[in-house]
């Protein structure tokens, strides 16, 4: 039952008689939030009549469950700041990608989660904090749950969090999951899977897809699945705080400044730096609106996905940076051909550093090409003229991996005080000890493997031998005989 078949008069009978029943129990039964969610969000309701068959009894059963669960749980409420972000930072959970239908994946890194290793009820908060900010991203279209089960074994096998999992789609957020894909599952899990067969109605068992790299395709596009999957995506996760707080176009225009790109081009830009992409025409960026820095070696480099989502024209695009002294960037420009995609990799030279509060931008430019130029059309001279074609803008900051941002500011995700610091020492200084002490089992358990041999070697030759010896005094005895009976015969 599709959202969009849900007709309107069951909307507004289901809006009407839930309202009564809020009056009725008291409008604090309900979360303020949700409470101007039900008056005003028609397709919110259509997904609770859509998740129960247009069965309007069904669907208000559903809606107080859902509803007194947000108040209790204090879901409209959670955010960055009341989170654990060294789990959401870790990457266990994370949005990324489509499915073949176009939906978006909502992925479970399941060897980077150990059955507990950590507290459920932070666990469960992060959870919430990822579909939350999921559902308001795709706007209330479902999700796909991929589960990576790749490398994994008995301890990542958690079935609480899946069952818990399970249980948001069942009774919490109403039509919201489109396929349940499991990637890589040992067979070592496949009885695991069996009883979570059990906690799904039978029409949820149809959308489980079981999955590896060679048909990763039938559920994964080749270029939304990642490399490891077995796709062509070069997606690394990286933590991209989300600003729900959008300014209006009238706010505080004191706080505009303008930045100067190399060419000497200004852009206009807010002093807040949201994160949220700025994105305007046919190229998407990917992340949008931040540039994250990641250690490989001795340099900080990030990489960017450039896709032209023109499914008709060519397009060229360029970028510039307020710094090109800092960064080699390759390639600096080029083509893109109808949805096409193109990976960007941007270095921080050494010598340079990028700091916690980095005042370094990008800009990702693009337009439209018109196919009688293209065959002889130079980038560099097009570039530096433009005409009167249609310049689209991507902005972009740098930050490194581990910043986040809060309040405007980049700031460290971490602010250790002295104890803190204290114990981050004690713990390295065991970390190192534990690894020395590692090292020196692992010399000991070589040495005592070459003794091992040494001995066997030696316990073969010693029985070669005594095996010779002992056949030559056989042998010896033997002739004696003969001997002595040949001089007994008269």
């Amino acid at each position: 039952m599709a959202v969009a078949a849900v007709p309107q008069n069951l909307v507004d009978e289901l809006r009407e008689t839930f309202l009564k029943e809020v009056s009725a129990k008291g409008l604090d039964s309900v979360h303020p939030k949700d409470y101007e969610r039900v008056k005003n969000d028609d397709h919110w309701l259509r997904r609770f009549l859509a998740h129960n068959k247009q069965n309007i009894p069904q669907a208000i059963k559903m809606m107080w469950t859902s509803l007194t669960w947000r108040k209790e749980f204090n879901v409209n409420d959670i955010s960055e700041k009341n989170i654990k972000m060294d789990l959401i930072i870790k990457g266990v959970f994370f949005s990324y990608g489509k499915d073949i239908k176009g939906k978006t994946l909502f992925i479970l890194k399941g060897k980077q989660h150990t059955k507990g290793a950590v507290n459920a009820e932070d666990l469960k908060r992060c959870i919430i904090y990822w579909f939350e900010r999921t559902e308001r991203m795709v706007e209330g279209q479902e999700i796909s749950l991929f589960f990576d089960m790749e490398g994994c074994g008995l301890t990542n096998m958690d079935m609480d969090l899946i069952k818990y999992l399970i249980g948001l789609f069942k009774e919490y957020y109403p039509y919201f999951l489109n396929y349940i894909i499991i990637f890589e599952m040992a067979w070592v899990l496949s009885a695991a899977f069996k009883v979570i067969k059990s906690w799904l109605p039978e029409e949820a068992i149809e959308k489980i897809k079981f999955v590896g790299k060679k048909d990763i395709s039938t559920v994964v596009p080749p270029n939304e699945a990642l490399k490891s999957w077995g796709g062509e995506s070069t997606y690394v996760f990286s933590f991209i705080p989300e600003e729900t707080e959008k300014p209006g176009p009238d706010a505080n225009n004191s706080a505009v400044k303008k930045v100067h790109f190399v060419d000497g081009s200004p852009m206009s830009e807010q002093r807040s730096h949201s994160p949220e992409p700025q994105e305007d025409g046919p190229l998407k960026v990917n992340p949008p609106g931040i540039i994250t820095f990641v250690r490989e070696k001795n340099d900080l480099v990030s990489t960017l996905e450039l896709h032209n989502t023109d499914p008709a024209q060519q397009i060229a695009y360029k970028l510039k940076t307020t710094s090109p002294e800092k960064f080699r960037v390759k390639p600096s420009h080029g083509k893109l051909l109808p949805g096409a995609k193109e990976s960007v990799t941007v270095t921080l030279l050494q010598g340079f550093q990028l700091g916690g509060l980095s005042k370094d931008k990008f800009l990702v430019m693009c337009c439209v090409l018109d196919e009688k130029e293209v065959p002889n059309l130079d980038l560099s001279e097009m570039w530096k003229n433009t005409g009167n074609k249609k310049i689209y803008q991507n902005r972009l900051r740098c930050v490194q991996s581990g910043e986040i941002t809060r309040n405007g500011n980049t700031v460290n995700h971490v602010t250790p005080t002295s104890d803190e610091d204290n114990h981050l020492a004690k713990l390295s200084a065991t970390l190192n000890e534990i690894n020395d002490n590692q090292k020196v089992l692992n010399k000991s358990v070589i040495r005592m493997q070459k003794i091992q041999i040494a001995l066997f070697v030696f316990s073969v030759l010693l029985g070669v031998i005594l095996f010779s010896i002992l056949n030559k005094s056989i042998q010896g005895i033997s002739t004696e005989n003969q001997y002595c009976s040949s001089q007994n015969k008269p």
